[in-house]
């Protein structure tokens, strides 16, 4: 009898832990990639959690999520309701194509539906994972804070751009520092953060559908990263003509209708650098494009006055900020099919008045000049101006201007968020296009709205000296990973660093010509400036008749080449032409690298013509030599570039 009472106790001992695991076994669910080198493990217990893998490598451990909302925390003490799986092929075909004109993508996706009205959609696809809170509550909800937390199991490397404010305009400079030494109280970044593991691994992190809610920051915790968020302005007043103080804010990072989606959350992962410059993560997970009507939206490039001072010289009229001076401006656009100019500050009489155009300038006589001669003008305002007179979007349409640049904004809480999709939405009723200055990073809303074709939100050219090859050189890989970028290249007085001096009227770049030429094919920008003097570019006609022909969208990004920050060397197809660029920082004195061309097509003998750093650019950075040879689909080309140089070249 004792021996039966035993085995009675051990059956249901076995039975009961029978039960706990397949209770625990429903908790955990594992999301692979479509290729399976990706795996994301979920397990839901008192929280929700979740480890991502590569090949087989743990990446990220135990991360958590949840939501904060005024009276009740989403993430904490889930129970699930139920659990879809779904997989398929996603294809968009981006209005303003950066990367590519068609995006196809297989993915595989995980929903789990928690009690309490909400769920975390999971997804992952070959080159990256993402979530995001799905909410399905009714009336509106206040968000305190969205927690995402991640953990490092090991020291990793931190490629940030650290801000001491959330007051920023994305324009410091790249920090690089080991994650345990990311930890003061004051420090934050801005995304995308791009993340060296312990292995080989890189990891670029940002935000996409980035809709009427503030934009993520992080800061270090010593093992990893957590979220921070401005919190929501609800009283503040006019601070000169191009900001506002902010007297008052709320408790809460948002105030939202509670039946919504929040933004994608999204990791880029690869252990081949040239991976990151290929992703299209934000535009596979940004709401596509709401405008009915979108022939009108046209990309190009544009000729720009601030950087070089509106100084061209050997001519017969008085430079400046005057009429002569912009239709020498529209000449040159005209001449060289640049299908816009802008006019930048000082157009108008009162930067606060964007009706009373500048006195000494005839706006309207500009107008019509450029009309005639197919060059179309953007003007610049302060974000301040925008609200304040949100008419002027109606007035410019029927002046016959093509589409503003709005600056100063400096903020990415969700009052300013929302005023960047008001506006979008408002300039697309009239028929303009928007370049966003001082501005945050993309994060999807140019998918929604294509007329928005750039953000700066970037250390750019027009910051001068700091501007730096080194710091540039993390561009391809973190800041313009993630959406257009408004850099202003096109510099024609190049100098290398230790002979460096700029000051207007002969504003001047760091690193080689041919660099600043192999901006124009790297560098992706719906609105791509062309930064100096007309009368240098006339001076320099080979290599502006190359910049001017490299297209601003294209059908197809190859990533020929690449290692973060130090160097990059894409090819691109626009139709049946294929153009190349290839940059490299300051740390090695020269590079040389073996390009195979097997991307060409079959049996065909095209001319290659490249303009490469000359033979003193180490020192005299405006040295560079122009080549023409032929080539076929099985050769291999071997280019070189010097320290802060580049190389160009287009295949026809």
């Amino acid at each position: 009898m004792y021996l039966s009472k035993f085995k009675a106790g051990l059956i249901w001992i076995v039975l009961y832990s029978c039960f706990i695991y397949q209770s625990n076994a429903q908790q955990q669910y594992q999301l692979d990639s479509p290729d399976k080198d990706l795996k994301i493990n979920i397990e839901i217990s008192d929280s929700i959690y979740y480890s991502v893998y590569a090949q087989g490598e743990l990446l990220l451990s135990n991360n958590t999520l949840s939501l904060q909302l005024k009276n009740e925390v989403l993430g904490v003490k889930p129970k699930i309701k139920k659990v879809k799986n779904t997989s398929g092929t996603e294809e968009r075909s981006p209005i303003v194509p950066l990367k590519f004109s068609n995006i196809k993508k297989d993915f595989k996706a995980i929903e789990i539906e928690f009690k309490g009205n909400y769920s975390i959609e999971f997804k992952a696809y070959n080159e990256g994972i993402a979530y995001r809170f799905k909410l399905g509550k009714k009336g509106s909800l206040e968000v305190i804070q969205e927690n995402f937390d991640i953990v490092f199991p090991a020291e990793y490397t931190l490629h940030l751009q650290q801000t001491p404010s959330f007051k920023t305009s994305y324009e410091y400079p790249y920090t690089h520092l080991k994650s345990s030494d990311f930890t003061a109280e004051e420090s934050m970044s801005v995304l995308p953060v791009l993340i060296e593991t312990a292995g080989n691994h890189k990891i670029l992190i940002s935000e996409s559908d980035l809709l009427n809610y503030p934009a993520m920051f992080v800061k270090g915790t010593g093992n990893g990263l957590k979220s921070v968020f401005p919190k929501n302005p609800i009283d503040f007043e006019d601070e000169g003509d191009r900001s506002m103080k902010i007297l008052k804010r709320a408790d809460y990072i948002a105030k939202i209708d509670g039946n919504r989606t929040l933004p994608w959350r999204y990791f880029v992962i690869s252990d081949k650098d040239t991976e990151i410059l290929e992703n299209t993560m934000s535009a596979n997970l940004a709401t596509p494009n709401v405008l009915k009507d979108v022939e009108w939206i046209k990309p190009g490039q544009v000729s720009w006055e601030w950087w070089n001072g509106a100084s061209p010289y050997n001519v017969d009229f008085v430079a400046g900020f005057n009429e002569e001076t912009y239709k020498y401006f529209i000449d040159f656009a005209s001449e060289f099919g640049i299908p816009y100019i802008i006019m930048d500050e000082g157009w108008a009489a009162s930067t606060t008045d964007p009706y009373t155009p500048n006195p000494d300038i005839d706006l309207f006589e500009l107008i019509e000049y450029g009309k005639k001669r197919n060059v179309k003008i953007v003007l610049w305002l302060t974000w301040l101006t925008v609200e304040h007179h949100f008419d002027l979007f109606e007035k410019f349409a029927e002046w016959g201007i093509a589409g503003i640049k709005i600056d100063f904004m400096d903020r990415s809480d969700q009052w300013m968020v929302h005023f960047y999709e008001r506006v979008a939405k408002e300039a697309a009723k009239h028929e303009l296009f928007v370049d966003f200055h001082g501005s945050f990073k993309p994060a999807g809303l140019e998918y929604k709205y294509p007329n928005i074709l750039s953000y700066e939100g970037v250390l750019g050219m027009e910051q001068m000296g700091r501007a730096t090859p080194d710091n540039s050189l993390f561009l391809p890989f973190m800041r313009n990973a993630v959406g257009a970028m408004d850099y202003t290249p096109g510099a024609m007085i190049s100098m290398q660093p230790e002979f460096y001096y700029s000051r207007r009227p002969n504003s001047a770049a760091i690193g080689t010509r041919a660099q600043q030429m192999a901006f124009f094919v790297i560098f992706e920008s719906g609105l791509q400036m062309l930064a100096d003097n007309p009368t240098n570019y006339f001076k320099n006609e080979e290599c502006t008749q190359f910049i001017t022909d490299v297209p601003v969208t294209w059908d197809q990004t190859i990533a020929l080449e690449a290692e973060v920050g130090q160097y990059a060397i894409v090819a691109k197809r626009k139709g049946k032409q294929w153009y190349l660029g290839g940059i490299a920082n300051s740390k090695e004195d020269e590079r040389t690298f073996k390009i195979k061309l097997d991307f060409l097509p079959e049996g065909e003998t095209l001319q290659l013509t490249s303009f490469e750093d000359g033979v003193n650019a180490k020192r005299q950075a405006m040295d560079y030599v122009k080549r023409t040879k032929t080539v076929k689909k099985d050769d291999v080309l071997e280019i070189t570039i010097v320290k802060n140089g580049g190389w160009a070249a287009k295949i026809e």
